[in-house]
């Protein structure tokens, strides 16, 4: 059993399909947007009947309730965080409500997750734990500089925690995304885009399938000797 944090997202998503088709029964984790996860849901259901696909909510600026919710998901091997936010806009804007978000929702709250559900990831010999992070965390970013931090700081935990829990069998990396075809990026009007476009080597966006592929791989028993890496999916973009 899997939890998907973030399946309402368009990675989120394509990873809940890409997870199932391998053979996983799904924690779906939502914050706002239960019609879309319910829809998941029911499709995942209709195509995998043998399989267990559970939609979960919770939000992740709450962290006093990080432990009560951990504990409903039992019988978990692996534990994807695909949830996030951004803002766009000069760092001298930013506000204490946006960069302590920014932390919460990619940071803080998942290593508090982590406390509760190490000795569950345990069990089995071959946990597994995928954030999905951004090339911005190495490159960083004008106009997204707090979100490029907590992206960086995702990759900074991994590298650390790996070690802790690699005698447990658990892995731990981050899957690192350019630019990607989502509902995130469809902030940008064609012509920024464009110009993005032509900047990358594969010359096009990538698309969440893309990414999901390196979570699969990731989550197999047989991946189990790579861990505290950062793996950039980039198409060679700010490589």
């Amino acid at each position: 059993m899997a939890v998907i944090f973030g399946a309402s997202g368009d990675i989120g998503g394509a990873i809940a399909q890409r997870l199932a088709k391998a053979g996983w029964s799904l924690y779906l984790h939502y914050t706002h947007n239960q019609t879309k996860v319910d829809a998941l849901q029911r499709d995942l259901a209709t195509h995998y009947p043998k399989q267990d696909f559970v939609t979960v909510a919770y939000d992740f600026t709450q962290p006093s309730e990080a432990t009560a919710f951990a504990a409903q998901l039992v019988g978990i091997d692996a534990v994807v965080f695909a949830q996030g936010q951004t803002y766009y806009h000069l760092f001298a804007d930013s506000t204490a409500a946006e960069l302590q978000a920014l932390m919460q929702v990619h940071l803080l709250t998942p290593m508090l997750l982590l406390t509760s559900l190490q000795r569950t990831l345990a069990r089995s010999g071959h946990g597994r734990i995928v954030f999905i992070g951004s090339v911005y965390g190495a490159s960083g970013s004008a106009m997204e500089v707090g979100y490029s931090t907590v992206k960086g700081a995702q990759s900074a935990f991994v590298h650390a925690y790996a070690q802790e829990v690699a005698s447990l069998g658990i892995t731990v990396n981050v899957v690192a995304p350019g630019a990607v075809d989502t509902q995130m990026n469809a902030m940008f009007d064609p012509e920024t885009l464009a110009a993005v476009k032509e900047e990358i080597p594969a010359a096009r966006l990538a698309q969440p399938a893309d990414v999901s592929y390196y979570v699969n791989m990731l989550m197999q028993v047989d991946a189990s000797y790579l861990t505290g890496q950062t793996l950039y999916v980039t198409g060679g973009w700010l490589a």
